[in-house]
């Protein structure tokens, strides 16, 4: 090679065939639909699709995760596309994937695991990297059998106990310490997360969190919010998975922390959610959420039961919620179409994060949903609480009546507020009272005796 060449150090991009089982326990997903959106997964893993099959069965099978004689046909597939990992629709087995690459000779995956490596390429920040690090020691676990067919025994009997199981108990041993340590330093996140949350609970602050289907549209919709590109934003699954908080204005003097939470999706891994819950406590600790729907899918109602499932599962599902149906320039181009518009519901609003069509309605609703969380107030505090009461009028809708000692404020206030403002009237009143205790007292010890009058 002359000295000059460059080298390509490109690695070759893979070949991917995809299967899939419908067994029709999956409401509203077709094996072929769920296909189409495995694939776009693979091709944002950075995979080329060759090929495609599924299998309609009442159950999917223990051994081979199709069936056996479908599991033929693939090896005939592979002669004819040279396909060289097989990526399964759902979560395979140890014993499934190891009979799959027997009789392939193919590198074999499941959903999950191509979502983790999605999440690997993506994860940017160490916090991010932690999680996904987390999240996959908790899926190679219980699969390391496979990883070492090299050292195990061949036979049993006496003279046969080679190093192969030891060297899996002690892999198994270093990877379960690994987890041990991985979710300290993810505890240690979360704490970070809980110090930060409390110092905008100090500012007063109302906090939304934006959730949603992967690539609805979210982060481009805080960027659009906030005036400027704060949230990487691509057109693409997964493209942000570190959550992004800015102030944001909403209009008559009310302002907000919005956060960028990372996407769901159908058949999201369970160690994901586990690995990524401190940073999806955020979805728990703000007031309210903006729930993204990509108005222009055919699936949006099964992607909006994807979401609620996860907030259920996160103990959010109940959390007030405001729908904003995205994509509305592409709506209406599905209308022209012939397509159906997306439904109008209660607490809804149709906007185009891309062109900002109805963000002045949005911004507005925003506003209008925190303030029906807001407490009715009536109560005095000192004049020494001066900077509580120039929050109190940031963050409600108050009149404040000045008297000689102490200031009435009377109105409605957010939750966390008017506690505050609570607390601040009733340390007040304690402070009345031992005043007025201490002039009775004193009343009494200088009142003139039966002896003076004499």
């Amino acid at each position: 090679m002359p000295r000059n060449e460059a080298i390509d150090l490109t690695p070759p991009v893979e070949k991917a065939f995809l299967l899939a089982v419908d067994t029709g326990d999956d409401a509203g997903w077709t094996a072929e639909e769920s296909l189409t959106e495995l694939a776009n997964l693979a091709v944002t893993a950075g995979a080329e699709v060759v090929g495609a099959e599924w299998q309609n069965r009442r159950h999917v099978d223990p051994n081979w995760y199709v069936g056996k004689g479908k599991a033929e046909e693939l090896a005939q597939a592979r002669s004819e596309t040279g396909y060289d990992v097989l990526i399964a629709d759902d979560e395979l087995s140890p014993s499934q994937q190891k009979s799959l690459e027997s009789l392939l000779n193919v590198k074999v995956m499941d959903r999950s695991r191509l979502i983790l490596d999605i999440f690997a390429q993506h994860a940017q920040t160490h916090e991010g990297r932690l999680q996904v690090e987390l999240a996959q020691l908790e899926y190679q676990l219980p699969r390391l059998t496979k990883l070492w067919t090299h050292l195990s025994r061949t036979r049993g009997g006496i003279g046969a106990r080679g190093p192969g199981e030891s060297q899996l108990e002690t892999d198994r041993r270093i990877i379960r310490t690994r987890i041990s340590k991985m979710k300290e330093r993810v505890d240690q996140v979360r704490q970070q997360r809980q110090t930060a949350a409390r110092g905008r609970d100090r500012r007063l602050f109302a906090t939304v969190g934006i959730v949603g289907y992967t690539n609805a549209g979210k982060s481009t919709l805080l960027n659009t919010l906030v005036g400027s590109e704060v949230a990487k934003a691509e057109d693409k699954l997964f493209a942000t998975l570190d959550p992004t908080s800015r102030q944001v204005k909403l209009g008559d003097g009310q302002t907000a922390i919005v956060t960028d939470t990372v996407g769901f999706i159908h058949k999201l891994p369970h160690q994901l959610v586990d690995a990524f819950r401190a940073t999806l406590e955020e979805v728990n600790r703000a007031d309210v959420l903006i729930e993204v729907v990509d108005a222009s899918d055919p699936h949006l109602r099964e992607h909006r039961a994807t979401v609620q499932t996860v907030l259920d599962e996160l103990g959010a599902g109940d959390k007030p919620r405001l729908v904003a149906f995205n994509k509305a320039d592409l709506v209406e181009k599905a209308a022209l179409d012939g397509g159906a518009p997306a439904p109008a519901l209660a607490g809804s609003v149709l906007v185009s994060a891309l062109t900002g069509f109805g963000l002045d309605t949005l911004r507005a609703e925003i506003a209008a949903l925190l303030a029906s969380l807001w407490v009715d107030v009536d109560v005095r505090v000192p004049y020494a609480a001066g900077e509580l009461l120039a929050r109190i009028r940031e963050r409600g809708t108050v009149e404040l009546e000045y008297g000689e000692r102490d200031v009435r404020v009377h109105g409605r206030a957010a939750t966390s507020l008017a506690g505050e403002l609570e607390a601040a009237a009733a340390s007040w009143r304690e402070t009345l009272d031992a005043d007025d205790a201490d002039e009775a007292e004193l009343e009494a010890l200088t009142a003139p005796g039966p002896s003076s009058r004499a």
